[in-house]
C-alpha cells in the first residue's frame, strides 16, 4: 500500500530533536524556527514534558469520558490560571479544525441561529464547518458548501455593522484567527475585535477566537486577542497545546450552559492528552516562556525590521511574517537546504515563523545571521 500523496515532502528525515534543534538521519543538526506548524511550544523533547507522558502512560494510557477523570480537572484548573480565564469552560478534543467544528456547532445551539461571519484568508480547518469558514475554495469539496456562511473584508468595521445591520437575526457567531497564519500573519486591529464584540453583544451572536495558532502564548500574551481587552465567548486551541501530542479543546463563557450530549468525543481529554496539556502549561508557568516569547519575538522583529530586501514584517511575538518582493522567492529552500533552518511559508512570499516559545537569543541571532547571508548571495 502506498501513501495517499496530498503533502509535498521535503527530502529530509527528522529522526530525533532538542530544545530548537532537530537532527536528520545523517546526524546533520537543523534549526527548528517553524515548530511543525506551531506545535512546538516549549522545545523537542523537553524533559519536563517526557516525563510527565511516561509517568501517565505506566499508570493508565486511555479510558473513556465515561467515568472520571482528575486529570482532565487539573488541566481545566491549570489552564484557566495561566490563561486568565478561570470562569470559562474546557471542552477538550483532538485537533485545530475539531475545535472549531464544536466552537460554531455550540455558538449555534446557543442562539438557534445559522450564519457565521468569517473573513478573506481565513483559514479554519479542513473538516466539514471548519472548511466551510476557511477562504479557500481550492479546499471546500461540493458537500462542504452552504450559504450560511458570510465573508466579509478583513478588517472592514463598516462591512461588519452592515452586515449585523442586515442579517442580525440570523447571525449565530463571528469566527476570526487573532493573527492570520495561512493568511500571512495578518494582525487582526483592536479596533476590529472590539467592534465585533460589541455587535456580537447587541445581536445576540457568539465571537469565536479561533486561537489555535495565535494562542498559547505565542504572542506575549496567552490569548492573541487579549489584545484588544476583550473576552472572547469561545477560544479554540490546538497545536502548541500539547508541544507535538494530538490535544485540541475550546474554552467557553459562563453564560454558555452544557447539556448531556450536546458535545462528546472518543479520544479528547484522554489520560495521556491531559499529562502533555499539563506539562505544556507547567513549564510556560515555571520558565516564563510567555514573557520570552515578547521579548525574543521584539528583538526578531526590530532586526529584521533593518533589512532593506523585506517589504513589511507583521506578528507579535513569536507568531512573525516577512514578506519578500517576488524575486525573492526561494530564500525558504536556500536557509532549509544551505543554512539546514526550517520555516514556514504564507503564499505566495511571505516566510514564517513559529518557534518554539523558549528559542533562545543565540538561536534567533543564528537565523538572523543566516537570514541576512541569503538576501545578500
Amino acid at each position: 500500500m502506498n501513501l495517499f500523496n496530498v503533502y509535498p515532502i521535503n527530502p529530509i528525515n527528522i529522526v530525533r530533536g532538542q530544545g530548537s534543534l532537530v537532527y536528520d538521519n545523517h546526524d546533520t543538526e537543523y534549526l527548528d524556527m517553524y515548530g511543525g506548524h506551531a506545535v512546538i511550544s516549549i522545545g523537542h523533547t523537553h524533559p519536563h514534558y517526557v516525563k510527565r507522558l511516561e509517568d501517565q502512560l505506566h499508570q493508565l494510557g486511555f479510558y473513556s469520558n465515561s467515568i472520571e477523570i482528575p486529570i482532565q480537572k487539573e488541566l481545566a484548573a491549570k489552564l484557566g490560571k495561566v490563561s486568565g480565564k478561570e470562569d470559562y469552560q474546557l471542552f477538550m478534543c483532538n485537533s485545530g479544525a475539531e475545535a472549531n467544528e464544536n466552537a460554531l456547532k455550540l455558538a449555534s445551539f446557543y442562539n438557534g441561529k445559522k450564519k457565521v461571519i468569517a473573513f478573506t484568508k481565513a483559514f479554519h480547518g479542513r473538516t466539514s464547518l471548519a472548511v466551510a469558514v476557511t477562504d479557500n475554495p481550492k479546499i471546500v469539496a461540493p458537500i462542504n458548501e452552504t450559504d450560511n456562511v458570510i465573508f466579509l473584508p478583513w478588517g472592514d468595521e463598516t462591512a461588519l455593522e452592515q452586515t449585523f445591520t442586515d442579517h442580525g437575526n440570523e447571525i449565530s457567531s463571528v469566527i476570526i484567527e487573532g493573527i492570520q497564519g495561512v493568511g500571512g500573519i495578518q494582525v487582526a486591529p483592536e479596533s476590529f475585535l472590539q467592534k465585533i464584540r460589541t455587535l456580537c453583544d447587541q445581536h445576540n451572536a457568539v465571537f469565536i477566537a479561533d486561537s489555535v495558532q495565535c494562542g498559547y502564548g505565542r504572542t506575549g500574551k496567552f490569548f492573541s486577542q487579549d489584545f484588544a481587552s476583550v473576552n472572547a465567548d469561545i477560544y479554540s486551541m490546538a497545536k502548541g497545546m500539547g508541544n507535538g501530542f494530538p490535544v485540541g479543546g475550546i474554552i467557553i463563557s459562563p453564560k454558555i450552559q452544557p447539556a448531556y450530549g450536546m458535545l462528546g468525543t472518543t479520544f479528547g481529554g484522554n489520560h495521556l492528552a491531559c499529562a502533555a496539556g499539563l506539562a505544556v502549561l507547567e513549564v510556560m508557568e515555571q520558565d516564563n516562556l510567555m514573557q520570552n516569547a515578547a521579548t525574543i519575538g521584539e528583538y526578531l522583529i526590530k532586526e529584521i525590521k533593518k533589512l532593506e530586501q523585506v517589504k513589511e514584517v507583521r506578528g507579535r511575538g513569536l507568531m512573525i511574517g516577512i514578506e519578500l518582493p517576488e524575486e525573492l522567492s526561494d530564500v525558504r529552500k536556500e536557509l532549509l537546504f544551505k543554512h539546514h533552518i526550517f520555516t514556514g511559508e504564507a503564499k505566495p512570499n511571505v516566510v514564517r515563523l513559529l518557534p518554539a516559545l523558549n528559542l533562545t537569543k543565540a538561536h534567533a541571532d543564528r537565523f538572523l545571521e543566516a537570514f541576512v547571508n541569503v538576501l545578500n548571495q
